[in-house]
């Protein structure tokens, strides 16, 4: 029998852990079960050819709110080439309205509702004579000639049943690695599904470290937790984090979201020694409104998050990603304004601005009606408004989400935006101008290289900023760029080269050369590797005017923001 599980991806890079474990777990009928992982981005037909030749004898698909489309698509087609072939659909965009999925598609057999290996397993089972009746299948929708048949949802499943997945890298070749030491969360958030599921549950620890160490021996780049609020238990995560830092391998980084006001100080101190680049943390916010917190079902003290994510930063060796969530209740466009306001001052790594999704099952859902809230039929249901916050205000907001994802997200301009902001009267009001700017030059509607970008920040800033200010922040801009591209065309917004031949040769005979630990920077074959600029302000530091000469060392980037390694040099007396 040729059973086929197939997933279909948000980017080539993703990879789909749902599909993996059911095939692991499923270990009698390991030799049937094929993996078939596509992207959105391939064409449905492309997919449709390929599932073809592999001539499923049962096809079985991951749905989520990114790709559900694509997967009905593709069904509706590939029965017609299978007509007797079961269809079974899994995942949490058909667990929790099974019956409408079943309704609405009648090329499907069935639904797996919730967590789906041990349902996997039994169907399997099913198909394979070992079962005489889908009814005694627990967690599964199904069809029965003309009727449907809805069977009970099956009790949680003990974590540590389900096998690790990852015995064979080269199958994961340049992809990112998800994990998961827990299931469900602690939290009751009206817009998650996994408020949904009451029932936390850990990994063996002793399981999760040989694990762990079979990505730190394989030097595997990234390992992503999928665990909703990795910090929930103080033992399970001090056991895993003083784990990966005892094993460090130098290469490997490790992504957690956790929950910031739930750090204590013994997590604090073990995460503050750790090297930079080993962890990065994505933080929750969504709001800062305590309305809005309230009405959602979430806990959270947004001024302990704060002195913790500012805390965490001084330690400057953790990548930190902070969420917003624009159409709350109770969020107009004022309160979320201070919210991102709010969200900006501790200045993260990222800052993600993100649209409410109305996901099925939700609590969100079932409130649709006292909020006003309008939401696309479409996946991924995104918020179109609410009683509080109109659609004109959600294209502003569409707009700030640009802006913040090219010139904040990117890290590319993190000192002229740092002094920029000071222009406006709050870093929100920044984002909204630069987004009007955009618009009233149709740059919106074009794909812009990394250059013209610092570019069009320059025009913005001629018409935003008083004269006399220009020059500093063309410098700024011009640091800005070097810190991140080791390029060798200079944009014209830079001016002109401001070092002389006769004098950059004196910096490298003279200065260089002369100077124990820089005198490998003389040397022809670094140069390639390296920038030297003169700048008029002392931009790296204080901003004051102060001619500064600065070399940027390519070959040491910092891993958190890859920005260069930067040498001040001064050419009467060494400063480092």
């Amino acid at each position: 029998m040729n059973i086929i599980l197939t997933a279909i991806n948000a980017k080539y890079i993703h990879s789909n852990l749902a599909v993996y474990s059911l095939r692991a777990y499923a270990k009698p009928y390991t030799a049937d079960i094929q993996i078939a992982e596509y992207t959105i981005n391939q064409q449905t037909d492309d997919i449709l050819m390929d599932l073809y030749k592999k001539k499923p004898d049962i096809l079985c698909f991951s749905c989520y709110i990114w790709n559900i489309e694509y997967v009905e698509r593709i069904l509706r087609e590939v029965k017609k080439l299978f007509p007797a072939m079961p269809v079974w659909l899994g995942g949490p965009e058909v667990s929790y309205d099974a019956k409408n999925v079943l309704e609405r598609l009648p090329q499907v057999t069935g639904v797996m509702k919730g967590e789906g290996e041990e349902t996997f397993l039994e169907v399997m089972d099913y198909y394979h004579g070992k079962r005489e009746d889908l009814a005694q299948i627990g967690g599964i929708t199904y069809r029965e000639e003309t009727k449907i048949i809805e069977n009970p949802w099956r009790p949680v499943i003990d974590l540590s049943k389900v096998p690790f997945v990852y015995h064979h890298m080269e199958d994961f070749q340049h992809k990112i690695i998800y994990y998961e030491s827990s299931r469900g969360c602690p939290f009751s958030c009206s817009y998650c599904l996994s408020s949904v599921d009451k029932c936390l549950r850990f990994r063996n620890l002793e399981m999760v470290k040989k694990e762990l160490q079979f990505f730190i021996d394989h030097q595997v780049p990234q390992v992503k937790f999928v665990d909703r609020t990795f910090n929930c238990n103080h033992k399970h995560a001090m056991t895993i984090w003083s784990y990966i830092k005892e094993h460090d391998n130098g290469i490997t980084n490790f992504h957690f979201e956790v929950a910031a006001d739930l750090l204590n100080e013994e997590e604090l101190l073990l995460i503050s020694d750790m090297r930079p680049g080993l962890i990065q943390l994505e933080i929750g916010v969504q709001s800062t409104n305590p309305e809005t917190i309230d009405e959602i079902h979430r806990k959270m003290d947004f001024k302990k998050v704060a002195a913790i994510v500012k805390q965490i930063n001084a330690g400057k060796n953790i990548h930190q990603h902070l969420d917003l969530i624009a159409g709350l209740p109770y969020e107009d466009l004022s309160s979320f304004e201070q919210s991102f306001n709010d969200v900006y001052a501790v200045k993260p790594e990222q800052l993600q601005l993100g649209f409410l999704k109305v996901l099925k099952g939700s609590y969100m859902e079932e409130q649709k009606e006292a909020y006003g809230l309008v939401y696309k039929d479409i996946p991924p249901y995104e918020v179109l408004y609410t009683k509080w916050l109109s659609y004109e205000n959600i294209l502003i907001l569409k707009s700030v989400e640009n802006m913040v994802e090219t010139y904040y997200n990117s890290g590319q301009f993190s000192y002229t935006m740092k002094y920029l902001e000071q222009e406006f009267s709050s870093p929100f009001e920044m984002y909204q101008k630069l987004g009007e700017f955009y618009e009233e030059n149709n740059y919106h509607k074009i794909n812009h290289s990394r250059i013209s970008r610092y570019e069009i920040l320059y025009a913005f800033i001629k018409q935003n900023v008083k004269n006399h200010r220009i020059s500093f922040y063309r410098e700024l801009l011009t640091f800005d760029l070097y810190l991140r591209e080791n390029i060798k065309n200079r944009p014209k917004f830079t001016g002109e080269y401001s070092i002389g031949k006769e004098e950059l040769y004196y910096i490298y005979d003279e200065i260089l050369s002369k100077t124990p630990n820089l005198a490998s920077y003389a040397q022809k074959n670094m140069r390639k590797m390296m920038h030297i600029e003169k700048f008029k302000y002392d931009v790296h530091e204080t901003g004051i005017e102060k001619e500064t000469i600065l070399l940027f060392d390519y070959q040491k980037r910092n891993p958190l923001n890859h920005q260069a390694f930067v040498i001040p040099i001064n050419t009467g007396e060494m400063c480092l």
